[in-house]
């Protein structure tokens, strides 16, 4: 998220802790839908001006960031939580192909690839991009996690923890070091075939439509 953490970093030299969530449900054909929640822990109130005159808690800044031609925002949601002053940003968007996320500002350093492996595989990655703290900050207040939910049977992957259906990667950011890549390979779960018994029924139907029409002609 290029154009919203290495920002908030900059102004947490007056802040507490950020923690960042990615979550993403892939479709067989590369479309899906995804999920962003950061939040972060400020209990000054000029220092919440300050995040507000950035746009990381307004809607329609956050809204003109993740609009394109091939992303729907779905669902925004900004709020507060006064019993651990913290700020928070939910952003919910559908895509058409993930790859196409790599044309947006907020993703222009995730480097999507989603290509053809062995026979009847595909690979995915993304790139976690290194974060320069600075500041004197110690890394391990900060949180970063990505959650993938792939189409297919999971060949080969290097998360950190799994949780049923869910591939998950959870880093420090002094862990991102130079960076990370999520890296996944996955058979494609075949798509259903049709049952017989539906091209039974239609044969039925048609045949019974002839006859019916058949039989009205002759009436005439």
């Amino acid at each position: 998220m290029k154009l919203i953490i290495p920002t908030i970093i900059l102004i947490l030299n007056f802040s507490g802790c950020l923690n960042f969530q990615q979550e993403v449900s892939l479709n067989p054909d590369g479309s899906g839908t995804m999920k962003i929640h950061y939040w972060l822990q400020v209990s000054d109130p000029v220092k919440m001006i300050t995040l507000d005159q950035v746009g990381l808690f307004n809607a329609d800044s956050i809204r003109s960031q993740f609009t394109s031609s091939f992303s729907e925002v779905t669902n925004i949601s900004v709020y507060s939580d006064s019993t651990d002053t913290t700020s928070h940003a939910v952003i919910e968007l559908s895509f058409s192909n993930i790859i196409d996320l790599n044309n947006m500002k907020p993703f222009s350093e995730a480097q999507f690839v989603l290509q053809d492996g062995a026979a009847g595989q595909k690979i995915f990655s993304q790139f976690i991009s290194p974060i320069a703290t600075g500041f004197g900050f110690d890394g391990s207040a900060f949180q970063v996690e990505y959650i993938y939910n792939f189409p297919g049977e999971i060949i080969t992957h290097n998360a950190t923890k799994v949780k049923k259906n869910n591939y998950i990667w959870s880093y420090q950011l002094s862990e991102v070091g130079k960076g990370k890549t999520i890296s996944v390979t996955y058979r494609p779960y075949k798509l259903k075939e049709t049952p017989y018994w539906i091209y039974a029924l239609s044969g039925f139907v048609l045949l019974i439509v002839i006859i019916f029409l058949f039989r009205k002609k002759r009436d005439f």
